[in-house]
């Protein structure tokens, strides 16, 4: 590959990233301004569901506005009151000095209190906005744990790990430096705009014509800003996506060298969001600049008109001052509105990604008349499921399956990859739902049926099993935590996998690494059989779950589950037909359908597909053998 096409290569599979589609997830970010609004009630309704804090915080703003606004009065006061004293000249020293004190102290005295408000909101502030965050964290992986698998498998995980921390850092930091911080701007200009203009309308007027242009500039801003944001979280996400991929995959990307394409990958996606980020810091200095400008123009125009009032003697000096000192405390709040502005802007864009989760509906849910099942199941049955994966243009999977599976029988199903066997144990605990017929445990459609209760009859053994980073023992008790240890190693010891345990260093109590990756895949398999065979399960489905354990310790594997069988309906899914041939029937699934049904024997009489893969396995088995004769001879 030459370099040219070694440097495209990352840049063409970036933008695919990018160009991906993820069902129950697409905002628009040219969303309208009602709803941003409703964004906006929303994240207040939960602030101030905190009434006890969000109360202490008002209060604190108002307290420390009030005193705020009461310096530049008492400046200009204390101003007036020394020029006076000077004036007449047959003042005392100690006099003087006594007014100089009461002036200073009274201003030490605002000054302080001031202070101490400020401090109670900061701290209500931050208090609220973390418990802002913990509720919707919380409610965020609630949600994550009811959403239906078809939303799983359209959304990747990086994305749902940056909604569920970026995005929600975005809220968290809107009640200091946004929500808040406009009441405390609000309160300012407010009284102070009052106070100003009845002490002199014109000057007052003068010294707030920058409020005009500051307004439309942070709308203006926010507007862009919010773009902005929306294009920087949703470039984060994809950072997030490609980290988590790599990380996953780290073994397939070492054995295959792959960690230059990786990094440059990486190098990209990471260059477009710095990119990204630094047009969001120039809009906002920009912004920030501008008003600060206006500011200082109407400062200057305060000075000059309000200097000339002086020398004419149509102001005292005490006067001016207190304008001037309003201006003052007026430009810390001027130069952070181009924060408040930025905070709302994201916090919009962050509010309306968690939402955008938060509102989904499970597509699997139960129905407000659910039931529980009965005790003890009995029959299992297929009648005419058909079901396509959702999506748009999908094909059909299942295409009018029909079986029954009693308590105490065994199912085996066969059949080549992609005919829709996995789907089958897919649709057992309603993973997803059938897109018709019905599938019934005595005689109860399971879609009448509470999801907690299906879930607890229903086991679903899979290939590629999960283990958790934890020990050996908590992974095998994961659905008992509360599980005696007897009770542990006698699961431990139907999977065949205690031998294997009690050898290790450390036994039961043994980390296993993220994924099990410090295990081989049977080992992991029969750590996966020891969690399901302890739990006993009315209904078990096995699908291939012993393909990566050898033949000799699958047979005791099942000779050791044949007491757990006969109180329950086995469906065993496999490609091994030697693990099929003592079921009490077997069907053979080929695009979707039933193809041939019937015992071992019978199947293979016939000298159809299930015949003709039983003569090729069996073939395959005796040219292993005999190689293995002939290498030992």
């Amino acid at each position: 590959m030459d370099s040219s096409t070694s440097a495209k290569g990352p840049h063409q599979l970036s933008s695919r990233i990018y160009a991906r589609s993820y069902a129950g997830l697409e905002i628009d970010p040219d969303r309208n301004i009602s709803d941003d609004a409703i964004v906006f009630w929303r994240i207040v309704k939960l602030a101030f569901s905190n009434r006890i804090r969000i109360t202490l915080a008002l209060f604190g703003i108002v307290a420390a506005a009030c005193f705020q606004l009461m310096i530049p009065q008492l400046l200009g006061d204390a101003v007036d009151g020394a020029l006076g004293l000077v004036g007449k000249g047959n003042v005392s020293p100690e006099a003087g000095r006594d007014a100089l004190y009461y002036a200073a102290s009274l201003l030490m005295a605002a000054a302080v209190l001031r202070g101490v408000f400020t401090l109670l909101h900061n701290y209500c502030g931050e208090s609220i906005g973390h418990l802002l965050a913990y509720d919707l964290r919380i409610a965020f992986y609630a949600k994550l744990q009811q959403l239906s698998f078809s939303f799983h498998d359209h959304v990747h995980t990086g994305e749902l790990i940056t909604r569920g921390m970026l995005d929600l850092e975005g809220i968290r930091s809107f009640m200091n430096t946004g929500l808040l911080r406009v009441f405390l701007l609000v309160i300012l200009v407010g009284v102070g705009a009052y106070l100003l203009i009845s002490t002199d309308l014109v000057m007052g007027l003068l010294a707030l014509g920058f409020v005009p242009f500051v307004m439309w500039k942070s709308a203006v801003s926010r507007l862009k800003l919010r773009g902005l944001w929306w294009t920087l979280q949703e470039k984060m996400a994809v950072l997030g996506r490609i980290m988590d991929e790599n990380l996953t995959g780290i073994r397939v990307v070492r054995a295959f060298g792959a960690e230059p394409y990786e990094l440059e990958k990486y190098d990209v996606a990471s260059e477009e969001a710095h990119t990204m980020a630094a047009e969001r810091i120039k809009t906002r200095v920009s912004s920030t600049t501008a008003m600060t400008f206006a500011y200082f123009v109407a400062m200057g125009l305060i000075l000059w008109v309000g200097g000339t009032r002086v020398i004419d003697g149509q102001m005292t000096v005490g006067t001016l001052t207190e304008f001037l000192t309003f201006m003052t405390i007026l430009q810390l709040p001027v130069r952070q509105l181009g924060l408040v502005v930025n905070s709302f802007a994201r916090t919009l864009t962050c509010g309306a990604r968690m939402f955008g989760v938060l509102d989904l509906d499970p597509v699997v849910a139960d129905k407000p008349d659910a039931k529980e099942l009965s005790d003890q199941i009995e029959t299992v049955k297929f009648e005419n499921v058909s079901f396509a994966y959702p999506g748009e243009g999908l094909p059909t999977v299942l295409n009018g399956i029909s079986f029954e599976v009693r308590r105490g029988k065994t199912l085996g199903i066969v059949g080549p990859p992609g005919s829709g066997k996995s789907t089958i144990a897919h649709l057992l605990p309603r993973f997803y739902d059938v897109a018709g017929g019905q599938i019934t445990i005595d005689g109860v459609d399971i879609r009448e049926v509470k999801l907690s209760s299906l879930r607890s009859k229903v086991s679903v053994l899979a290939q590629d099993p999960f283990l958790f980073t934890a020990s050996l023992e908590n992974n095998i008790a994961y659905g008992n935590p509360w599980a005696e240890e007897t009770e542990i190693r006698n699961a431990a010891t139907i999977s065949q996998i205690d031998g294997f345990i009690d050898g290790l260093p450390k036994g039961y109590e043994t980390l296993v690494g993220e994924r099990g990756v410090s295990l081989s895949g049977g080992q992991k398999q029969r750590i996966a059989i020891a969690r399901t065979a302890m739990l006993q399960p009315e209904i078990l489905v096995l699908d291939d779950s012993t393909a990566a354990i050898d033949a000799g310790t699958e047979q005791r594997i099942r000779q050791a589950l044949k007491e757990q069988a006969q109180s329950a309906a086995t469906i065993i899914i496999s490609h091994r037909l030697g693990t099929l041939r003592h079921a009490d029937e077997i069907l053979f699934i080929e695009n979707g359908a039933v193809v041939e049904q019937g015992l071992h024997d019978d199947l293979v009489a016939q000298g159809g597909k299930y015949a003709a893969l039983f003569s090729l396995q069996s073939r395959e088995g005796e040219e292993t053998v005999n190689a293995t004769k002939g290498a030992a001879e």
